[in-house]
């Protein structure tokens, strides 16, 4: 979006991305865009007509005080956070205002209603490919993609977009508080899929002008996620079935419906986009990531009764981690890059890496040096290169046992939960229309979640904080006691964490590893394709230990040994040591969600 204007005798051009607030302490902060022609009284900060850079505004909460805050972006005329992205034929706009159009009350004692909207203000020459669905308690924070046919290629003799021939009615309801609402699939023409559902407050057909439909070859098959409703017809946000950095899937922001549960496996009537562009030209280049990073940036705290702190890779080679083969009884000494490591292949269990046999080294490797820590980043394509995930990844030479929760009695297990080497790690999601941070994924245990960016907490404006569990340091987004077991028992393994003193921040203290889509841009460390164990693989005496939980039980809730255990982590009894970054599934794929 752009404004020209003229102050002194100099031609100024102000470039600006609009973001949209999120709600801080349950309230909606006021929008935010540039309303005044006087340059010196705008929001906006001025440039030269010589546009060097892009500045993404972003509301922030400080106590009871609001501000922006610019990030500054080195610009590209044709890339990342120009509001627009080529996709090959189609070129596509992200939508993130609406036009209420009908909401569904909740029934049934549920707690949930959910509003149905239409796009506004889309661009001259883009066309509307369905509406959005939320629920009625969360802050707007969604969006939608139009499109517009770009210059005739060669793949079909076909336009890209085309307009339906009809709609069905899928469904009708009237709410009790907001009266009749319809809502529509279009019936595509052969060889085009629909990518959403339109909604209507009166029982006319909509007009075949309102909405396009997508030359197949255009497009990607998606399955239905994150429920959004469940009152007397089903609702759901949509998503590419194959994701990850390989894939190209384009989530169009739409939601899908129907009148019976569908499951992941089910096909469903619309689709989403897919980009056919081989140079993913939106995503951002290496200068645009710094800048990304040192605003965005979360602090990572630590618990403050944490012993076993993070370190660098190379400050735990410096000082005394050991390579073993299979076969052979004594360690190598690592060299700081990590040049001695098997590099590539797959984890043979050949290799593994272990503390220096010298109990008082050892205990310093266990211990970790939070001055050298620093987050490990890869940048990678998400939804078709619509989006960049930068998966920030940590190591602690060391992870400690595990404490138990048994009622309201807490157990200090002796080594269980014990291994050499922890790698985990958190990922922003950022969008490639504007620079917007979406989200970010906690990685937790027993499954992470990605969390809005307005339900985060920040600090030095807008960096987020991150907290990592205690002894484990596995990531997660608000402070407390996380349970890993059964809840309803209170019986598990306690996952606590808290800000404290020990921190680290990952706007300054981190080095990017990896960013494939950049051909080879970035030179991956030696240590990164070590795809072997970081650790020796560890066996616990879990059923001498089980009898201390046993007899804090009280008598009505005590199981068989057998029994007990199935209520615990399969970690706690046993596990082969833990493999780097690059052998995590997330690496390539999705995040897991």
């Amino acid at each position: 979006m752009s404004e020209w204007g003229i102050r002194g005798s100099m031609e100024y051009e102000v470039s600006y991305t609009v973001l949209r607030p999120p709600v801080v302490h349950g309230r909606d902060l006021p929008a935010l865009g540039y309303t005044s022609s006087d340059p010196e009284s705008s929001p906006i900060e001025w440039q030269q007509k010589d546009l060097l850079e892009v500045h993404i505004l972003y509301w922030i909460s400080n106590a009871v005080n609001f501000f922006a805050v610019y990030l500054t972006i080195p610009a590209s005329c044709d890339g990342f956070a120009t509001g627009k992205i080529r996709l090959g034929e189609l070129e596509v706009a992200q939508i993130t205002t609406f036009k209420s159009l009908w909401s569904l009350s909740p029934s049934h004692g549920k707690p949930k209603g959910v509003t149905f909207y239409s796009p506004e203000g889309i661009p001259d020459g883009f066309f509307c490919l369905g509406h959005y669905c939320q629920s009625k308690d969360l802050p707007m924070r969604g969006f939608v993609l139009v499109a517009r046919e770009l210059h005739k290629q060669e793949l079909s003799d076909l336009p890209a977009l085309k307009k339906p021939w009809n709609y069905s009615l899928v469904w009708s309801a009237d709410s009790q508080h907001h009266g009749p609402g319809y809502i529509w699939l279009p019936n595509s023409p052969t060889g085009y899929r629909a990518m959403g559902f339109l909604v209507t407050n009166t029982p006319i057909e909509p007009s075949v002008n309102d909405i396009r439909c997508v030359r197949v070859d255009l497009t990607d098959t998606c399955e239905a996620c994150d429920l959004i409703s469940d009152t007397d017809f089903w609702v759901w946000s949509s998503r590419p079935c194959r994701r990850g950095m390989f894939y190209r899937g384009v989530s169009v922001g739409t939601f899908f419906c129907s009148s019976y549960v569908t499951s992941e496996y089910d096909v469903l009537t619309t689709a989403c986009l897919r980009n056919q562009d081989p140079l993913l030209h939106a995503m951002p280049n290496l200068s645009q990531i710094h800048a990304i990073i040192q605003h965005y940036g979360p602090t990572l705290y630590f618990h403050p009764d944490e012993i076993y702190l993070p370190s660098s890779v190379q400050w735990f080679f410096e000082n005394g981690a050991l390579l073993y083969k299979d076969g052979e009884s004594d360690g190598q000494r690592i060299d700081s890059k990590g040049s001695l490591l098997p590099q590539g292949g797959f984890n043979d269990r050949k290799f593994w890496i272990d503390l220096p046999n010298n109990d008082d080294k050892r205990d310093q490797l266990k211990r970790g040096n939070l001055e050298s820590a620093e987050l490990y980043v890869h940048v990678k394509p998400a939804f078709g290169g619509t989006f960049t995930d930068i998966a920030m990844w940590i190591f602690c030479p060391f992870n400690g046992p595990a404490t138990l929760k048994v009622g309201l009695a807490n157990i200090s297990l002796n080594r269980i939960g014990e291994h050499v080497s922890d790698w985990e790690h958190f990922t922003l999601r950022v969008s490639n229309f504007n620079g917007e941070l979406l989200s970010i994924y906690c990685s937790e245990h027993s499954g992470g979640r990605w969390v809005d960016a307005s339900t985060l907490e920040y600090i030095n404006g807008n960096k987020a904080i991150i907290y990592a569990s205690k002894c484990g340091h596995a990531s997660y987004a608000h402070p407390g006691t996380y349970l890993q077991g059964s809840s309803k028992l209170g019986m598990g393994v306690r996952n606590d964490v808290d800000k404290s003193e020990l921190f680290v921040d990952s706007s300054t203290k981190y080095k990017i590893i990896a960013a494939e889509y950049l051909r080879n841009v970035v030179e991956e460390p030696c240590w990164v394709n070590y795809m072997r164990e970081w650790g020796p693989t560890v066996m616990y005496d879990a059923f001498s230990e089980i009898d201390k939980i046993v007899n804090h039980l009280p008598r009505i809730f005590r199981f068989s040994m057998e029994n007990v255990l199935e209520l615990f982590p399969t970690e706690l009894y046993g596990e082969e040591g833990p493999t780097g970054p690059k052998e995590k599934d997330n690496w390539f794929g999705d995040e897991r969600w």
